[in-house]
């Protein structure tokens, strides 16, 4: 258990014993049930601890010249790579950190399939494809809505595979459950079944939340199972949230108490908008520790960010005694995605970053000074 009064705060801060925790079930499930699950840089790249996740996992998934880059000079191993749209500048050293390509439509395969022919080493090919069915609730996050930018829809594969394509890949699920994934698979294989047959492997993408308490591992690994000896094809999973989900937290500090008609606002030595940015996004309300749901006669508290944007603050949560400046601030499960969205806005500074040591010690592997700030513009 983190001992947080020996964190500095603002502190983003990942326990190691809980990661190794998630990493084992997730090894669990790949070795059960066949399938490749590799880690998706775009909900975790903390680079401190891929010494601890390549214990258990040995690949990984890049969105972007620079998660490929990560994944090949930190995790020691070359991506399975997808983008929206390459960019020809970029493509050579893409591949240079890259073992599977994934092209969002067919004209970006037809743009640069030659490039991939001309290369010295062997770099499978890929489409991601849409197969326009999706549960996400969160807008934001469906990449099956009317008009989406992603994926190649089975009416443009009407007349099959482009020549050389190894690979599908889809990713429409979302802190979903097998349950989910059974029903896109089902749809995966109505709309494009045909093609599986020519394939040497299937990317189920991300969203599969396998690591949360309720999540039913063992009807994971027999889908996946079955799938594999009913097509023959090589699995694949890109989770990103299920490796860090719950393993740390953000500590913030109480600089200064407000209250404006009636309301009492608790203002923070971090940021939603810059630190915490999916809480405004999508909207939702993080846990606090020690605090509960507004109660009558309870102390009641906004959190206020440390920005000067008006909306940077997120409320309300209760407390046992009345909050006051220098009291502890502890966002529980504040590792995935939220590190790799945050940003300088405001100049605010960011959070540092460290990790609880399975020995049950505070190491500070990162501190964030001007410099960072400054150095990210001109």
């Amino acid at each position: 258990m983190i001992d947080y009064s020996r964190v500095p705060s603002p502190c983003y801060v990942i326990d190691e014993e809980r990661l190794r925790k998630n990493l084992s079930l997730i090894k669990h499930v790949a070795d059960a049930s066949g399938a490749e699950i590799i880690l998706a840089f775009k909900g975790f790249a903390m680079w401190s601890v891929f010494p601890v996740v390549r214990e258990y996992v040995h690949g990984a998934a890049a969105s972007s010249i620079h998660e490929a880059r990560l994944s090949f000079e930190e995790m020691g191993t070359p991506a399975h790579t997808y983008s929206p749209a390459f960019r020809r500048e970029e493509f050579g050293t893409i591949l240079r950190y890259s073992s599977h390509i994934t092209f969002n439509s067919l004209a970006q395969h037809k743009k640069f399939a030659p490039v991939l022919q001309r290369e010295g080493k062997h770099i499978s090919p890929g489409l991601r494809i849409n197969p326009e069915y999706s549960d996400i609730a969160h807008g934001i996050y469906n990449p099956c809505s009317p008009g989406s930018r992603l994926g190649v829809t089975a009416a443009e594969l009407a007349g099959g595979l482009p020549e050389g394509v190894e690979g599908l890949h889809f990713h429409v699920l979302f802190e979903s459950d097998s349950y989910t994934l059974e029903k896109v698979l089902s749809m995966v294989e109505e709309k494009f079944g045909h093609l599986l047959p020519r394939l040497k492997w299937l990317n189920m993408g991300g969203g599969h939340l396998m690591t949360r308490k309720d999540y039913n591992t063992d009807h994971l690994i027999s889908l996946l199972r079955r799938f594999r000896e009913k097509h023959g094809i090589h699995v694949i999973l890109e989770p990103g949230s299920a490796f860090a989900w719950e393993t740390g937290e953000l500590v913030a500090t109480v600089e200064d108490i407000v209250e404006r008609d009636s309301i009492r606002t608790a203002i923070l030595d971090v940021s939603f908008t810059a630190h915490m940015p999916d809480c405004l996004e999508m909207p939702y309300k993080p846990v606090i520790l020690g605090a509960f749901d507004p109660l009558p006669g309870k102390p009641t508290y906004r959190m206020g960010g440390n920005s000067c944007l008006s909306g940077d603050f997120m409320g309300d949560w209760s407390f046992h005694r009345d909050l006051k400046p220098g009291d502890r601030i502890v966002f529980w499960d504040m590792i995935h995605y939220t590190m790799v969205k945050t940003t300088t806005f405001n100049g605010v500074p960011h959070p540092h970053i460290g990790i609880w040591t399975a020995d049950q010690k505070f190491r500070l592997v990162r501190e964030f000074e001007y410099e960072d700030y400054r150095n990210k513009l001109s």
